[in-house]
């Protein structure tokens, strides 16, 4: 393998044009030693056509390609080949060779002319076929491979290339989950192990924030964001790059950001829209819906939260047209959610906290609620949670008991708290509903 000498990769005003037409302009990008890059855009957007320019396939119209500090446009294909690997997106053999014979192709930069392969080459094969889990299948023919396997072999024979810079067009476009997180945790693997540089087109954003050091995006080919997912991934960017109305969150266990796009179902609906409250309910696990329901039809606004996405709570609330803060299903709230939560809190003109089951994902919206009675009227349904409903060591008990010292009121059930609500709450004299905006689903910080 060549000792790096400077940059992986260094571009520096390259445009590139297929007759009239601009597919990469005035393009300026470095990538070092140890950086697994994630090459993202839409459709069209030049991904290919850098990719194809760096390995020489293409000749910029103006500019300059650099490979580990030498000018790339000086190099012999031999030369080229020891500094740069490419894994194409997909790639049908034509003969079903030996999987050992097919990654042995990559050896060829390093044989001398009508040389044939060594015992190093046959080790260094060998190498690469252990380094992506397939030692054992060396001697199965390449078109007995399932696809992901196929995908595994392309990579190893890129490996057994031995070029510090490797170069990957959409390495998970055909294949299933499991093998899509299989090869990248092997390609992250071998930068940090190689110390070599990737540059990998990608269409899936969350697997580039979660796998890449970097993330590039270009569009139209130009290049409109370059740096950490944390920094480029957004709401907006994808609102103005792809057109697609998405919602930023984070893995509370990971911390990586990751964005949700909305199908058209899930984009703002008309919102119930009573002319009392707002009430805001505590809910979760399918306790709150019959509460929610009974309220909107009684002419109450109101709020919720925070659900998890696809409680059945959440549907009901999403079917009514009721705000709420929205958490990832089964994570703790975070940081994001408890605030949308106080927000709606702030708000409201009265909370009920319904029989729900609390756990440690959830019991935070207990936490939110002590001091509330001291202002508002505060309701609770179902009474003190026993060990049936309180998942959390005595933690959700402890709160709703503080909360009935605190004055909490309460109520047999939905009937009795519709009373309890006529009774305390009346609609401001020439006040108008309006609906709420729908309070996105937040992430974790």
């Amino acid at each position: 393998m060549i000792r790096p000498a400077g940059p992986a990769v260094t571009l520096r005003g390259v445009t590139v044009r297929f007759g009239r037409r601009e597919a990469l302009r005035e393009l300026s990008l470095e990538i070092s030693a140890g950086e697994f890059v994630a090459l993202t855009g839409p459709n069209g957007s030049g991904k290919t056509t850098l990719l194809r320019t760096i390995l020489g396939f293409l000749e910029p119209a103006s500019g300059s390609v650099a490979l580990w500090g030498a000018p790339a446009r000086g190099l012999t294909p031999r030369q080229r080949a020891r500094r740069v690997a490419w894994v194409p997106q997909q790639e049908v053999p034509r003969d079903n060779l030996p999987v050992r014979d097919y990654v042995l192709f990559g050896r060829y930069a390093h044989l001398a002319p009508f040389a044939g392969e060594s015992a190093t080459d046959r080790a260094r094969a060998r190498a690469a076929l252990d380094a992506v889990g397939l030692a054992d299948r060396g001697d199965s023919g390449v078109l007995e491979l399932s696809g992901g396997e196929r995908q595994r072999v392309l990579l190893a024979r890129a490996l057994a290339q031995e070029s510090p810079l490797l170069l990957l067009d959409e390495p998970t476009a055909h294949l299933d989950i499991g093998h899509e997180l299989d090869l990248l945790e092997r390609v992250r693997r071998l930068v940090t192990e190689r110390g070599g540089a990737v540059l990998a087109a990608m269409h899936d954003l969350n697997l580039a924030a979660r796998y890449a050091d970097r993330i590039v995006v270009l569009s139209r080919g130009r290049l409109v964001e370059d740096g950490p997912a944390e920094r480029v991934l957004s709401e907006a960017l994808l609102r103005e790059v792809w057109g697609v109305a998405a919602e930023l969150r984070r893995d509370p266990r990971s911390g990586h950001p990751y964005l949700v796009p909305r199908l058209p179902g899930d984009l703002p609906r008309p919102r119930a829209t009573g002319s009392r409250g707002p009430v805001h309910v505590v809910g979760g696990g399918g306790a709150a819906a019959p509460v929610l329901r009974r309220l909107v039809d009684h002419g109450y606004r109101v709020t919720a939260g925070a659900l998890h996405l696809l409680d059945s709570d959440a549907q009901a609330a999403d079917d009514l047209g009721i705000v709420y803060a929205a958490e990832v299903p089964f994570a703790p709230l975070g940081d994001r959610v408890r605030q949308e939560t106080r927000r709606l809190l702030a708000g409201a003109r009265a909370v009920v906290v319904s029989p729900a089951v609390f756990g440690p994902s959830n019991v935070a919206n207990l936490e939110e609620l002590p001091g509330i009675a001291a202002r508002i009227p505060l309701f609770l349904l179902g009474g003190v949670p026993g060990p049936d409903r309180d998942f959390t060591g005595g933690r959700a008990r402890a709160l709703v008991e503080q909360l009935g010292r605190e004055g909490a009121i309460a109520v047999a059930d939905p009937a009795a708290l519709l009373a309890e609500l006529d009774a305390r709450l009346a609609a401001p004299a020439g006040a108008e509903a309006r609906p709420a905006p729908r309070a996105a689903a937040a992430p974790d910080p």
